[in-house]
């Protein structure tokens, strides 16, 4: 099965727990998936050749929290091309905002113009209209896993 690595980022824990969630429902489907909050580049560097999955908030004007910061400057400066990374995407947002998903559409961009390739489709979940963010994560990364070769 598939080797996962799950990089959050978050604010105020909602990220966490959908990576968790996402991290439990990967294990059940036999796949090994490990969190990775605060991560560094050289966390992201073990995942080159197998799978990467992103949660992330957003803050500010579209902004990435500061608990991911880094490791996005840090694929940003020092990673470039990576068509072998294979990736992804959970953005949490409120649409009441006008930066929706600004955070997980940042990173998503980058991980594209570095010529990763994403898995599915990126889910973008909005609090305004889902306070239980794992509701509508949980079939997607049960349908992702699908995805998993």
């Amino acid at each position: 099965m598939a080797e996962v690595g799950i990089f959050v980022g978050t604010m105020y824990g909602n990220s966490l727990l959908v990576a968790e969630e996402a991290e439990a429902i990967l294990a059940g489907l036999g796949h090994k998936a490990t969190v990775y909050e605060d991560a560094e580049l050289a966390d992201w560097l073990k995942y080159k050749d197998r799978y990467v999955l992103v949660v992330t908030s957003t803050t500010g004007q579209g902004d990435l929290p500061d608990s991911i910061v880094p490791l996005f400057q840090a694929i940003k400066d020092h990673v470039g091309f990576q068509p072998e990374t294979r990736y992804g995407m959970i953005a949490l947002g409120d649409s009441s905002y006008s930066h929706f998903c600004g955070g997980g559409k940042q990173f998503d961009a980058l991980l594209q113009e570095q010529g990763a390739q994403r898995i599915g489709e990126m889910l973008l979940i909005d609090a305004s209209e889902h306070p239980e963010p794992e509701s509508e994560s949980s079939p997607w990364v049960e349908h992702w896993a699908t995805l998993l070769k």
